[in-house]
This record gives C-alpha cells, sequence and structure tokens, in this order.
C-alpha cells in the first residue's frame, strides 16, 4: 500500500523468517489475512499449509500474479486513504504484516482477530536510516511501539526489536502476539491455559 510497501515486497522474495517460525500458531485450516501482501509470497505460503487466505494490497497487478493459487483470494483496497474493505465481523486466524506500516490500520487489524487469533507483524525500525530504505520516520517503528499497539488486548508469544544483517541490513521489530480466547470454568478450577509452542 503505497510505494514503500510495493517496493519492499517486489525485493524481498523469500518467505520472512518470523512467519514461518510462528506459522504453528495459528489454528489449522483457519483464514489468515494477508496485509499489504504485493505479490503473495506469504499468501502463497499459508495457503501451502492449508489455510483460506485474502491477499489485500493496493497493487492490481501484483494480486493478479496469484490467480494461479485457489486458495487465495485477493482484494484490491487503497486501505490509506479509502474505507477498510472488510466487513466488521469478517474474522481470521491470523492476520500477517510485513515491511508495512500505517499506524492508523493497528485497531482494524486487531479487530479483525478471531479468538485464538494471531497477529504475526515484521517490518522496519528506528535505526534503519542508517544502513538503507525505508528511513522516513512515517515507516520506521519507535522503540516498543508494536508492544504499545498490542497492550491490553493480545497476549505477546514473542517480540524483537534489533538488527539482521541478512538478507540485507535492516533494523526490524516483529511481533507474535494472541487474542486469547475466553477459558470456560469447569466446576471450581479453571481450565488449564493454552500452550503457545515456542520451539516451532
Amino acid at each position: 500500500m503505497g510505494n514503500h510497501a510495493s517496493s519492499t515486497h517486489s525485493t524481498l522474495a523469500e518467505v520472512s523468517h518470523w512467519v514461518r517460525r510462528w506459522t504453528h500458531l495459528v489454528t489449522a485450516g483457519g483464514a489468515v489475512l494477508d496485509v499489504a501482501s504485493g505479490e503473495g509470497r506469504h499468501a502463497r505460503w499459508f495457503a501451502a499449509h492449508g489455510h483460506p487466505v485474502t491477499a489485500l494490497d493496493c497493487d492490481a497487478d501484483a494480486l493478479a500474479t496469484l490467480h494461479d493459487e485457489p486458495r487465495v483470494t485477493t482484494l484490491t483496497a487503497d486501505i490509506e486513504d479509502g474505507p477498510w474493505p472488510l466487513a466488521a465481523d469478517t474474522k481470521f486466524a491470523a492476520v500477517v504484516v510485513t515491511n508495512y506500516l500505517y499506524r492508523p490500520l493497528f485497531p482494524r487489524l486487531l479487530d479483525a482477530l478471531a479468538p485464538a487469533g494471531v497477529l504475526i507483524y515484521e517490518t522496519f525500525a528506528q535505526g534503519n536510516e542508517t544502513v538503507g530504505k525505508p528511513s522516513r520516520p512515517a515507516f520506521l517503528l519507535a522503540p516498543g511501539e508494536l508492544l504499545d499497539a498490542v497492550r491490553g488486548r493480545l497476549r505477546v508469544v514473542a517480540y524483537q526489536d534489533g538488527f539482521l544483517a541478512q538478507p540485507r541490513p535492516a533494523y526490524v521489530q516483529r511481533i507474535c502476539a494472541v487474542l486469547e480466547a475466553d477459558r470456560p470454568v469447569d466446576g471450581k478450577e479453571a481450565l488449564p491455559p493454552p500452550r503457545y509452542d515456542l520451539a516451532g
């Protein structure tokens, strides 16, 4: 969405290590929303793992490259200057965002999660301006910003904020967080808490 999203998606063809790392937390067969999907490297990844995927981007040409993937539904929309294109009651087992930042969308992304839904988010952080693009503050997360975005709403399973040398030098921030479902009480004792397997 916007030049920033298009350029980063076209230059990073490999599936994000962070996305691969936390795919196992997504409910088997659950629907996935890939935001600013570009040509759909992560849409294809989740489709290959048995998930129906909605790939959302403003670039219709990029989305057209997904026409051969039957599990992927493409949705062309400008989510920065236009309305949110999904109904309020449309929920997903996972919302995935990589290399894209538009802060006003944070509430929409969290609202799109179903109970037990997983937010997997990774993008550039402050410091990246010293090694390349993006360099504008609008595209760079401040320290702890993803934690602040989910605080009080999601349970954080993993969070990182630092420097990566590969596939190219970059400062990144990334989070995996879950919208915990209410656990029913069996008699007088609560059921055991869910296990978020960190081994992946």
